[in-house]
């Protein structure tokens, strides 16, 4: 997925998990944070970061923030970019088991008491698919989640239960950056969500994660990353 009007910045607060003030051009200026979660390791007072400028001229916030750089890396924050690039690479031949030859793929399907990112089907088999973005690297360990996600466990019971039912099912974990060398699930964090990951593989849900080709414009779909379920 390509991106336009992106600006270098350095981030300066976070005042709430919605905005950021950043310095552009020798001005502050407030920018909306595509990304809910904590961040901590990312926002840091002098951060580099990337800014898309909206095409509404009307909106409060005129940048958003899409990029940070960590070090060496460049780590795309954008919440809704996972999904997007996860279908694209789908819809462009992505092989995924116990799938072959995809003939439908659409978006948002409720299923139960969830509503999962995709629904895809082949000939002759239907396919659930909820893709979670991970930004949260330590000692080039991707983690997730960083904070407790009650309704990521229940995304893991539902789609055991569609496993169950005849569905293939998918928990793709999409890291928003390039280099790392595994996943884990963030036990430290929310302990329930790695109980409930290993409980729905072993009922039959894939457990996919892959990295991202990361440009200061551009975000697509990199590599398998081992996954390491405790």
């Amino acid at each position: 997925m390509k991106y336009h009007d992106v600006v270098k910045a350095k981030f300066i607060e976070r005042p709430n998990r919605f905005i950021a003030r950043c310095e552009y051009a020798g001005e502050v200026i407030t920018a909306h944070v595509r990304n809910t979660g904590r961040c901590r390791e990312l926002f840091i007072p002098g951060t580099v970061v990337y800014l898309e400028k909206s095409a509404n001229e009307s909106r409060k916030t005129g940048f958003s923030i899409i990029g940070v750089e960590k070090g060496k890396r460049l780590v795309n924050i954008d919440s809704i970019a996972p999904n997007k690039v996860f279908r694209e690479a789908v819809e462009s031949g992505l092989e995924l088991p116990g799938l072959d030859s995809v003939t439908l793929i659409r978006p948002e399907k409720q299923f139960m008491d969830s509503r999962f990112d995709l629904y895809i089907e082949t000939a002759t088999k239907r396919a659930l698919a909820e893709v979670k973005g991970v930004t949260l690297e330590e000692n080039d360990i991707a983690l997730f989640p960083d904070a407790p996600t009650e309704r990521g466990v229940k995304h893991l019971k539902e789609l055991a239960k569609a496993a169950a039912m005849g569905y293939e099912a998918y928990v793709v974990f999409i890291v928003q950056m390039k280099g790392v060398s595994s996943f884990l699930p963030n036990v430290r964090m929310h302990p329930e969500f790695g109980s409930e990951l290993k409980k729905a593989f072993e009922a039959g849900v894939h457990v996919l994660c892959y990295d991202c080709h990361v440009g200061k414009d551009f975000l697509s779909l990199g590599d398998p990353v081992p996954v390491v379920l405790i």
